[in-house]
């Protein structure tokens, strides 16, 4: 077994002090692995990914990287230490051509550094290398899903946090963007993701967690997952810790 390279401990976390979405959860990461959340609609999934990153603050509880408390760090330390956040739905610079919005992630880098790192990400995404000059606005939903991994790639992270990666994309570019999280993850790089393209997500993972109610309610391998009959009501609530219990 993998050791844990992020961890929540008893996590209480929200978009206001009214309306609390994660519920003294406690689960983690293991480093060189796909962790992939899964659950109903308002189970705290992306809360989840939004209050590692920093973009939410937890109200009681404690966030670890690699040991290290990471509460209210803001996202710029966060990208520093090796956490990078692809979050869902478009977040380019639609005006700018797509060597630019390779730039802008890559902001902090030496410019003589930056230029090695965007070739790295090019030989990754070689359909992106072919629109290098092109407007990101007018390459197609699945080249700009990969321009936004690839600049999240920039700063070579060591944990990815990605929300909804094949919202908008065909099965076969769902298919790709899989493999190469899974090509990512077998080279060290740990993988937190939601995605509700579940069946799919699940062929890739190597955990499953099942939130519910901002709890963590299910924690398995992701291909005995895949093989409950039930694995649709995972998404209505109450199956889980059934299961769990069982």
């Amino acid at each position: 077994m993998s050791p844990s390279i992020i961890e929540f401990e008893n996590v209480v976390a929200g978009y206001s002090p009214s309306l609390t979405i994660l519920n003294e959860t406690t689960l983690d990461a293991r480093r060189g692995e796909i962790t992939l959340l899964i659950g109903p609609n308002g189970a705290g999934k992306s809360t989840v990914l939004k209050t590692l990153f920093g973009l939410l603050l937890p109200r009681l509880g404690e966030i670890r990287f690699e040991g290290q408390r990471i509460n209210g760090k803001p996202p710029r330390e966060l990208l520093a230490e090796g956490i990078a956040f692809v979050p869902q739905g478009r977040n380019l610079f639609g005006s700018l051509s797509v060597r630019h919005n390779l730039e802008l992630g890559g902001i902090t880098l030496p410019r003589a550094e930056l230029r090695g790192r965007i070739d790295e990400v090019l030989q990754r995404f070689p359909r992106i290398n072919e629109r290098i000059d092109n407007q990101a606005s007018t390459i197609s939903g699945g080249e700009q899903k990969q321009l936004e991994i690839g600049r999240a790639l920039l700063l070579r992270p060591r944990v990815l946090l990605i929300d909804e990666p094949s919202i908008g994309l065909s099965p076969k570019l769902v298919e790709q963007i899989m493999t190469m999280l899974r090509t990512l993850a077998d080279e060290g790089t740990t993988v937190l993701m939601v995605e509700q393209n579940v069946r799919t997500a699940l062929r890739y993972s190597n955990r499953a967690l099942v939130l519910e109610m901002g709890r963590l309610a299910l924690d398995r391998p992701a291909s005995e997952i895949l093989q409950d009959p039930d694995l649709n009501r995972l998404f209505l609530g109450g199956h889980a810790r059934t299961s769990a219990a069982g």
